[in-house]
């Protein structure tokens, strides 16, 4: 299998490298059109902020590549807010290919930390993704914006609201949380996509 991590000025690709050198698959970290094209599997992932990473996507032509991508795709943290339609993560026009909006953590409770960080639970857990992962398993979450409840949600997680900690459509998913850092829930969530 030939699995592709898109390359763009965003952080934790040597975590998801590591992730998946666990589970026994090598990626090749790639902003080359043609390589992610010829992939069987392309992850996206992502930590940073939405404008300056979406302008790096646009100015290398890479926001058309994503959206136009017909294998599995797996946006993973800010890779799957690039795939909603806007992010008021400095007011972003993203890529679109989910309907739902970013939003900024608005907690009423001042003891309520923004960023969320750490870990907290998955629940109404929907499509091959989460194949045998329990409903309510506990996933590493890092983030100050979060996805809309929407159409294309296929787990929630509450943290100041409930909100999409998974989103679905066609071939493409996202999730909020950190896969490489969530354990054997983790190691589980990649196994499934890796088998879509």
């Amino acid at each position: 299998m030939k699995l592709v991590i898109v390359k763009y000025n965003a952080g934790n690709i040597q975590s998801v490298m590591y992730a998946l050198e666990r589970i026994g698959v090598e990626a090749v970290v790639t902003d080359d059109h043609e390589q992610i094209r010829a992939a069987d599997k392309v992850i996206f992932p992502g930590v940073g902020e939405a404008n300056s990473a979406m302008r790096y996507l646009n100015q290398r032509r890479l926001d058309e590549l994503l959206k136009n991508l017909n294998q599995p795709v797996l946006g993973v943290c800010l890779g799957m807010q690039l795939m909603c339609k806007h992010s008021e993560e400095n007011d972003t026009e993203c890529l679109g290919i989910f309907d739902e909006n970013v939003k900024h953590f608005s907690p009423v409770d001042v003891s309520v930390k923004v960023p969320q960080i750490g870990w907290n639970n998955i629940y109404d857990l929907k499509t091959g993704l989460f194949k045998d992962v329990p409903d309510n398993s506990y996933c590493y979450f890092v983030h100050g914006f979060y996805a809309a409840l929407g159409e294309h949600t296929i787990a929630i997680t509450d943290y100041v609201q409930s909100y999409s900690s998974a989103l679905h459509k066609n071939n493409f998913y996202g999730v909020q949380f950190h896969p490489e850092k969530s354990a054997a829930v983790g190691e589980k969530i990649l196994k499934n996509f890796l088998e879509l």
